[in-house]
Formats: C-alpha cells, structure tokens, sequence
C-alpha cells in the first residue's frame, strides 16, 4: 500500500509530512524497544544511540531535480525513499548486523531494498561500515542506516573540519 497524495496544496504538504513524522516516531521507539529487548535478553546493549531527521524541503526538491523529476508533493512520495531516516550507532560492526536482522524480521515492517556498504564500500566512501536499509511503516518509505560509533564520529567531525575549512580538506563523498 502506497501513501496517497490528494492535492498539491499547502494542506497536502502538511499532511505528508505529519504522515512521514508519525512514521519516524514509530521506527525509533520499535528501535528502542528492540534494543531494550536485546539488553534482556542478551546482557547488552547494542545501540549506543539513535538519530532521526526529517530532510528539509529544500533538500527534498534539491533530490528531485537532481534525478530529473519536477517538484511535486506526488512526485516526493514516490520518488524519495528517504524523506525521514534514522540512524543507528552502535559499537560494533557485528551489532549493525544484528540490529538489522532483528528490524527485518518485524512483521509490521517491509523491507524494500538494503545496501551493505560493509561488504561492498563505495569507492571513496569515508565513513563505512555502513548498513542501509529501506522500509516502510505506515505505508511511508524511510531509510535506516547503522554506523559504527568510531566511523559515526569520524565522519561526524570530518564535516564539521570541511565546513569550517573547506578550501584545506579533501573532498568527502557519501
């Protein structure tokens, strides 16, 4: 089931986007009852912490135009799988696998595509290990991806050098 779009007016607009909020709540408590399900069970925790972000309009139609589509509420909807992401850290590269598995094997949740940057890093890719996961909740599309804590604040702070000196840094490709 898709989300619909009715109309192309501010109230669309808020509507989507309250849609693609309630979404995103959902996705991080199911991930913080996960991991308060896996401290149960085995003893530890393996999300150091949880991010969520809803991107901003400008960036929304930024991804379109970029991939050649106007700029449409339809058009989002349909074309943006990551309008509302959440990001997992954790300490280990072998709980960003776990916590994938256990997020796969909800039954409210499907699965659309993963990317597993860990196996298959992009070249020039800084920041892996990296595990990327799109879903959907509430007939919403969002992204899931799960860092290592040490690659999280290496990329973290890597930006945050670009951006105050961007003429001395290399460029850095995500």
């Amino acid at each position: 089931m898709e989300l619909e779009v009715n109309g192309e007016g501010p109230d669309s607009w808020e509507e989507v986007m309250l849609i693609y909020s309630a979404a995103l709540k959902e996705m991080t408590t199911k991930l913080e009852i996960l991991n308060e399900e896996f401290q149960h069970v085995h003893r530890y925790n393996p999300i150091e912490h949880i991010k969520s972000r809803i991107k901003t309009p400008q960036s929304i139609v930024r991804k379109l135009r970029r991939h050649g589509y106007d700029s449409t509420i339809s058009n989002m909807v349909k074309y943006c799988n990551d309008i509302a992401g959440v990001r997992v850290i954790c300490d280990y590269t072998s709980d960003i696998y776990k916590i994938a598995d256990m997020i796969s094997n909800q039954n409210d949740i499907r699965v659309v595509a993963i990317k597993d940057y860990i196996e298959h890093p992009k070249p020039r890719f800084r920041s892996a290990p990296l595990r990327w996961i799109s879903g959907q909740v509430l007939s919403t599309r969002f992204s899931i991806s799960s860092r290592a804590s040490c690659r999280s604040r290496f990329r973290t702070n890597f930006l945050k050098m670009q951006r105050k000196s961007p003429s001395s840094m290399p460029a850095c490709r995500s």
